[in-house]
């Protein structure tokens, strides 16, 4: 008989070994139909399979159905996901004492270069070799903040000394200029007159006759005297924009006498919410010399022109075209003929490209008026015996391109083509060698002839501005002409050329240059006859020049500054005109003085 403790564990046991024997029998079941699969599934791949051989029906091809994008936040329901709880935070501020003081902020600080400080008043003083001296002095006060008062005063002389001339070669000019303006708020104007004296000598003589003209004991010299007096006004916000005149009075110490009246108003003419731009001109001109050249009568001139010039400007993107037209009409005091000429004033530029290369182009014309005070100043050796008649420049056309090509150079290209009508030309004046009865009768005085001239040219320019301290410019021309009457264009040249160069080496130092070329020019020189009625007729060829100048200052301080210059460096005495050699080569020192008052 079992104990008690031996029965109960017996109980225990027999109760663990029965479910044992109920698992051991199912894994018995699971083994015995794993079995039976496995045969079944071989003894079906022997009946369906080719020995060594294996047929692809249809390549898989795999298409973005058969992907699917994953979430970036996928819905989870999992339960022990918990839900985020909200974190509250909170900042106590305490206060700290601190004894730190930042310092203010200062901008940095840039090196200025000093100011340049202006006069408004200069004087300069200067001499030279051929006995030449040079004064200027330029004076301008302001009253108020909207007047002030000028003047100008220069005075320009050499006592000459050209070698081989056998006459007086001095010359001189002096001028004295005062003005006065105004600017106010809707309006500026401004007055202005002055008084101008000239000296010179008829001494181009032909070598001929030089020993004839000594025994005549002649006089050569001659004087200009020019008094004007003249004003202009501009207006703001106004169909006239400006208005001005100008009166002159010319003359010489051979009783010739000339005077000048000249008008002209510019106005904004609306027509149907556009503007015209137009000019209404009025130019008077009316002059007397004692006699002709070839005999004693008084010899007049004069007429008064009325001019209407007006024209509309149009812009297009790149585009820029001014489209117009002016009429004149001229009435021949002397002749009593009346005549109306109309011009063309159209222009047009296009920018090609940018500011590199602009393509631009007219044609013009106009009736210019000329004067015995215009042809004393462009050759002083005239007689006082002048044909004065205006020039008709039927038209002045034009085409060139101009740009930069670079930030600091620019260019000009240009061609025109001139029909100028009555085309004064200087020529020189018949040597009388038999009837000479005045000081300007041996071959050392122009005339002035007119002729139709048509004028074919071709320019070129360069300007360089390497900084602020340099500045360089070159500029050549060619010019070929046609005239109807006369054989040639007296004293026109063919080529032109010039060159100029202003450099501040620096504060104290500058220095300059100007070069200028001048090509053949063509005269004739007509004996009268003496023994023949006929007249000696010697076409004339004048040499092309080159003149160079050069000058070169040093600025003591910001008031007083010294210089020197030379002309002529090449020391040729070319003949600008006829038989009238220039002098040679000139060297002139002076100061300049810059003050306020």
């Amino acid at each position: 008989m079992l104990s008690a403790v031996e029965a109960s564990h017996q109980s225990v046991k027999k109760r663990k070994s029965e479910p044992m024997r109920k698992h051991i029998k199912h894994i018995t079941v699971i083994v015995f139909l794993l079995g039976v699969t496995s045969v079944f599934a071989q003894r079906k791949q022997n009946d369906t399979l080719n020995t060594g051989v294996i047929d692809v029906v249809k390549p898989y091809t795999p298409s973005i159905s058969d992907a699917f994008k994953v979430k970036e936040t996928p819905t989870l329901d999992d339960e022990v996901t918990d839900t985020k709880k909200d974190i509250k935070y909170n900042i106590f501020s305490i206060p700290v004492a601190s004894t730190f003081t930042p310092a203010k902020g200062k901008a940095a600080v840039v090196e200025k270069a000093k100011p340049v400080k202006l006069y408004d008043n200069y004087a300069t003083l200067g001499a030279g070799t051929y006995t030449t001296f040079l004064g200027e002095l330029y004076l301008n006060h302001a009253i108020s903040r909207t007047e002030s008062v000028g003047g100008y005063l220069s005075h320009h002389s050499s006592q000459g000394g050209i070698e081989g001339v056998q006459f007086d070669d001095d010359f001189s000019d002096s001028k004295i200029n005062a003005n006065y303006s105004s600017q106010l708020r809707d309006l500026s104007w401004n007055v202005e007159g002055g008084f101008q004296r000239q000296t010179y000598n008829w001494y181009g003589i032909e070598d001929a006759l030089v020993n004839y003209a000594k025994s005549r004991n002649i006089q050569v010299d001659h004087s200009y005297y020019s008094a004007h007096f003249g004003g202009d006004i501009t207006f703001e916000n106004s169909y006239i924009n400006s208005g001005n005149f100008f009166f002159r009075r010319f003359g010489d110490n051979q009783g010739s006498g000339e005077n000048r009246f000249k008008f002209k108003t510019a106005i904004d003419v609306p027509i149907n919410r556009e503007e015209l731009s137009t000019d209404i001109i009025f130019d008077y001109i009316g002059g007397t010399f004692d006699r002709s050249y070839d005999a004693g009568e008084e010899l007049n001139y004069g007429n008064f022109q009325i001019g209407l010039a007006s024209q509309y400007e149009m812009k297009q993107d790149d585009l820029t075209v001014n489209f117009g037209a002016s009429v004149f009409y001229l009435n021949d005091k002397e002749s009593g003929d009346n005549k109306f000429y109309i011009y063309p004033k159209v222009t047009a530029t296009y920018r090609l490209v940018s500011d590199v290369l602009i393509a631009y182009g007219g044609i013009e014309g106009g009736l210019i008026q000329n004067s015995y005070y215009g042809f004393a100043n462009e050759n002083p050796f005239v007689s006082p015996t002048l044909n004065i008649m205006p020039t008709d420049q039927q038209y002045n056309a034009y085409v060139g391109l101009k740009g930069k090509l670079s930030s600091n150079m620019s260019y000009n290209i240009n061609g025109h083509y001139l029909a100028d009508r009555n085309k004064a030309l200087f020529k020189t004046n018949v040597v009388k060698n038999v009837s000479a009865e005045e000081d300007y009768h041996y071959g050392n005085s122009f005339g002035v002839v007119y002729d139709n001239l048509d004028t074919f040219s071709v320019a070129g320019e360069i300007n360089v501005d390497v900084n602020r301290n340099f500045t360089l410019g070159l500029k050549a021309e060619y010019f070929s002409y046609s005239t109807d009457n006369e054989t040639e264009a007296w004293n026109l040249p063919d080529v032109k050329g010039s060159l100029f160069l202003d450099y501040q080496i620096d504060e104290q130092w500058f220095a300059g240059a100007n070069l200028f070329y001048i090509g053949e020019r063509k005269d004739q020189l007509v004996l009268e006859g003496a023994l023949t009625p006929d007249d000696i007729v010697t076409n004339v060829v004048l040499d092309s020049y080159f003149d160079a100048n050069a000058h070169v200052g040093y600025n003591i301080n910001d008031k007083i500054a010294v210089f020197a210059k030379a002309n002529n460096i090449v020391n040729k005495t070319y003949q600008k005109w006829q038989n009238f050699p220039v002098q040679g080569i000139q060297v002139l020192a002076g100061a300049t003085f810059k003050f306020d008052f």
